[in-house]
């Protein structure tokens, strides 16, 4: 697997997207957070989603793209959605709790909806909801006593948090003495802009965010065949802006991956941790590699069987998970000429 030799060390940003291939299928998701009635309040979460294909020869085609409108009480739960395009059953959503029992809603309600980017909009509501109250961090000075109180309202551990995954391992610099996360002392990174100025079509348009505590959490995906087998170059970024009118990031991973077009089973993976909040985080990007020989359309259950607990990232683990979308978008790349 060729991985650009040029690649940045951890805790540095992979900056904008790379310019799109020919004949190559880009997925782009995001999903924003804001607060209008302030921290500790429902809040609104709006998500925007693209699939690109950029054929060998003419002119970008948008093969399908999807939004989001989810209004999320303080304790996660949706109180109200909507969606484009709308689900006859969506409506069942509300009242849904975000973690492993909107994953569960969300495959028995609109299980019909995989492999379209509206799916993976609504899948992600769980990892985005439960990062983007991060952002406030850089914006109010009480933030110690604010945040406790509301991972105490928020977590169904009540606060604890020990093994739930390499970053929270027993004895980690991420718990504090009575085992919740030390939120305070997180590590983040000033970042640039996603879109790539010398390819202004490889996003879809996003709104800007500043001046007020907001949070974005932006997903790529693009496949293109090479070398005999599907190539995958996927990037990951949990960001917000901050008081200084720039924009900061707590996760951002880069994932490069080959994927066995007949059978559809994963053949090479390299995770490469960018930005993460902990010293311990970045070991969960070496045990991903348990993931090699499954096969990837089963990606969004086996991730959380095999990655579980101390063995996985959270965030990690939902760019693999993103992973099993992947056959659905090679079926759609143009057919290869013998």
């Amino acid at each position: 697997m060729n991985v650009p030799q040029q690649f940045p060390f951890a805790r540095q940003s992979a900056g904008t997207a790379p310019a799109r291939r020919p004949g190559s299928i880009r997925r782009t998701t995001s999903i924003d957070s804001d607060w209008p009635d302030g921290f500790g309040q429902p809040w609104e979460m709006k998500g925007r989603a693209r699939d690109l294909l950029t054929p060998a020869q003419g002119d970008p085609v948008v093969l399908a793209a999807g939004s989001m409108d989810i209004r999320t009480s303080p304790i996660r739960e949706i109180l109200e959605i909507s969606a484009i395009p709308d689900h006859p059953r969506l409506a069942e959503m509300v009242g849904v709790r975000a973690g492993g029992a909107s994953r569960h809603a969300l495959a028995a309600t609109l299980g019909d909806m995989r492999g379209t980017p509206i799916f993976q909009l609504l899948d992600d509501f769980a990892g985005a909801s439960l990062v983007a109250g991060w952002n406030w961090s850089l914006w109010i000075d009480n933030w110690r006593e604010r945040i406790r109180g509301n991972v105490q309202q928020t977590s169904v551990r009540k606060g604890q948090m020990v093994n739930i995954c390499t970053g929270f391992t027993e004895g980690a610099s991420s718990l504090t003495d009575d085992g919740s996360p030390d939120h305070i002392n997180q590590s983040s990174t000033e970042v640039g802009p996603l879109a790539n100025p010398d390819d202004p079509a490889g996003w879809h348009a996003m709104p800007d965010q500043a001046g007020r505590p907001q949070a974005r959490r932006a997903r790529r995906i693009d496949i293109w065949r090479a070398e005999g087998v599907l190539k995958v170059d996927a990037g990951f970024q949990d960001s917000g802006p901050n008081p200084q009118g720039t924009r900061t990031a707590i996760h951002e991973y880069r994932v490069y991956a080959e994927v066995d077009e007949d059978s559809e089973t994963l053949v090479s993976l390299q995770a490469l941790p960018l930005i993460l909040p902990y010293r311990e985080c970045p070991g969960a990007s070496i045990k991903a590699a348990r993931m090699i020989g499954q096969p990837v359309g089963a990606f969004r259950e086996a991730v959380l069987d095999t990655l579980a607990g101390p063995l996985g990232c959270t965030h990690l683990n939902d760019v693999l998970r993103a992973l099993a979308d992947v056959p659905v978008l090679a079926r759609m790349l143009p057919k290869r000429h013998n």
